[in-house]
């Protein structure tokens, strides 16, 4: 792998990321527990649909060709997207999309800002972008983990169990891929096994104010960054390939 398919493939992955967790986050629109948080989920989902358009226009323009923005986002197939796993699991409840969702902000918020500093400009102004939206991101879902963790019985009872059942999806965040590793050797990209020890100081630091336990190691899934999903992805890609696989050329 050459370092111009290392840089299509690590764009694709964080576009991926963006367009995955969007789609769920806006299953939310017209479900939310409230009405003001029912628009703030649907706010963060354009903020993640925003951020996937730049990035797939970006991989659209190196890989060249007929590619466009809404071929790399609705006809490739379930194998060829990078996303993490995480970001494809179902939202269960509101305690579970608040726990995804802090999860991957405490991740993405000390990531894009180092990606700021990257080689690749366009990446780089990119990042100042999501950095700021990262930042309210963050906000809203850690004050949601202490709300639920330090609220009812009820409520701190999801919140802990949704803690726990996704944990075992997190390890996947810190994992290099080979596209990534070639990126952090040329400085284009931040190193996210570099992160983790602030990441989980930021985690437990807010579960200890939610009155939340922090899990116990455990086995970690992965494969999601190199083309091996869950099941629900499939069902993701169904609802948001099906208008471009049926009426081809159509444009966002």
């Amino acid at each position: 792998m050459d370092l111009q398919e290392a840089k299509l493939k690590y764009i694709l992955h964080l576009a991926d990321n963006a367009l995955i967790l969007g789609q769920r986050l806006g299953e939310w629109c017209g479900h939310g527990p409230v009405l003001e948080q029912d628009m703030a989920m649907t706010n963060i989902s354009l903020d993640y649909l925003g951020r996937a358009r730049l990035l797939f226009q970006y991989a659209a323009e190196i890989k060249g060709g007929n590619t466009t923005e809404d071929s790399l986002a609705f006809t490739r197939n379930e194998w060829e997207y990078e996303n993490v796993l995480l970001v494809e699991q179902p939202n269960t409840d509101f305690a579970f999309t608040v726990a995804r969702q802090f999860f991957l902000d405490a991740f993405q918020f000390p990531y894009f800002s180092l990606l700021r500093s990257g080689k690749d400009k366009r990446l780089a102004d990119i990042a100042e972008k999501t950095v700021k939206e990262t930042a309210y991101h963050l906000k809203w879902s850690g004050e949601w983990v202490i709300r639920l963790g330090d609220g009812t019985d009820i409520s701190r009872q999801k919140m802990q169990k949704a803690i726990d059942e996704l944990w075992t999806y997190t390890g996947e965040l810190f994992e290099v891929a080979d596209y990534e590793r070639l990126m952090i050797d040329g400085q284009f990209a931040p190193d996210v096994a570099a992160l983790k020890n602030d990441w989980e100081t930021k985690v437990s630091e807010v579960l200890k104010v939610a009155g939340l336990e922090m899990p116990a190691p455990i086995w970690m899934q992965s494969g999601g960054k190199t083309g091996k999903h869950s099941e629900h992805l499939g069902y993701i890609l169904a609802d948001l390939q099906y208008m471009q696989r049926a009426y081809p050329g159509m444009e966002w």
